[in-house]
């Protein structure tokens, strides 16, 4: 069934302008789109990695079974994780460090100038690594990546920040298939508030739990403490998307292959998605500002918030 509120725009070299910085009305077009639900697709990617690199990452992940999970490199502290510490030479990991260390480096740089609008309110999340065949990965149900769902991180709240993803197909040959479906503001309507109820503001002892917990350093340990009523809601949509077979049978959807070598970009805490076939992928991940937004209405904080008459941060 198409599902004609979700576009797929694509961006060809020549549009991108390289020589030059897009105009402030193309830059800030661009940012309208993503923010109201579509997907920017690149069928050559702006962000080309060195040959040397994808000879690395591509001759490591199908050789060496010890890089087994999605990698993520954490650029605020410049770390890697989802290796065996105790298996993966010094080497191995200082080279897979630099070439994750570079790749977001290179992402944050071009979405600098091609989403200018931003003026940089953002934070530089995970970048990950994406070696595994998607087709029949053997996962538990909520960490499923080929169910329709919106994304909220369960141990990194965003607190109302939107949640945009770079990706990237490295395999060579073969396409990365994805999945879309309707728009967040369609499908909340669905749940909430029939099987979801609406999120409300924190009572006065949940504030003063909340506070203390950032105090004592408890909200490390236990990441529930930091969510606002909007995470909160935002882990139990996500998780209730992929709990529910009838929705994932009949709900709307489009499907789509994106080819080896391109790049696409979206809001993935508002579009519905899910991988269904590919190896070999990048990933960056930003939450920027709400504050930023240039169509902030279409954020699912603010749509929630008009839902349930309050605010949710």
């Amino acid at each position: 069934m198409p599902v004609h509120s979700i576009f797929l725009h694509s961006i060809f070299p020549d549009a991108l302008n390289q020589d030059q910085p897009p105009t402030p009305e193309q830059a800030r077009t661009w940012c309208a789109w993503l923010e109201t639900g579509n997907v920017l697709y690149f069928p050559q990617t702006p962000v080309p990695v060195p040959g040397e690199d994808l000879d690395f990452l591509l001759g490591q992940f199908q050789t060496d079974n010890r890089f087994h999970k999605n990698i993520a490199y954490k650029p605020a502290s410049d770390q890697i994780s989802g290796t065996d510490a105790r298996t993966v030479n010094g080497a191995a990991m200082e080279h897979l460090r630099a070439i994750m260390r570079r790749y977001s480096a290179s992402v944050a740089g071009f979405l600098t100038t091609f989403l200018a609008p931003y003026g940089q309110r953002w934070q530089l999340d995970y970048a990950s690594c994406r070696p595994v065949e998607e087709a029949g990965r053997d996962m538990p149900l909520h960490r499923r990546n080929d169910l329709l769902h919106t994304d909220a991180f369960p141990t990194r709240p965003t607190r109302g920040r939107r949640i945009l993803r770079f990706f990237h197909n490295i395999h060579p040959s073969r396409t990365r298939d994805w999945m879309l479906g309707e728009p967040f503001s369609c499908v909340v309507r669905e749940f909430a508030p029939g099987r979801l109820p609406l999120p409300q503001p924190d009572g006065t002892t949940a504030r003063l739990g909340k506070r203390l917990a950032e105090a004592t350093g408890l909200a490390r340990l236990a990441p529930r403490w930091k969510r606002t009523p909007y995470d909160e809601f935002m882990r139990r949509l996500h998780n209730a998307m992929k709990e529910d077979e009838q929705f994932q049978c009949r709900c709307a959807r489009e499907y789509f292959q994106f080819a080896p070598g391109s790049s696409w970009m979206v809001y993935t805490d508002t579009v519905p998605h899910a991988v269904v076939a590919g190896q070999f992928a990048l990933e960056q991940t930003l939450l920027v500002d709400l504050a930023a937004m240039v169509a902030p209405e279409s954020a699912p904080l603010a749509v929630l918030e008009k839902m349930s008459g309050a605010r949710l941060t």
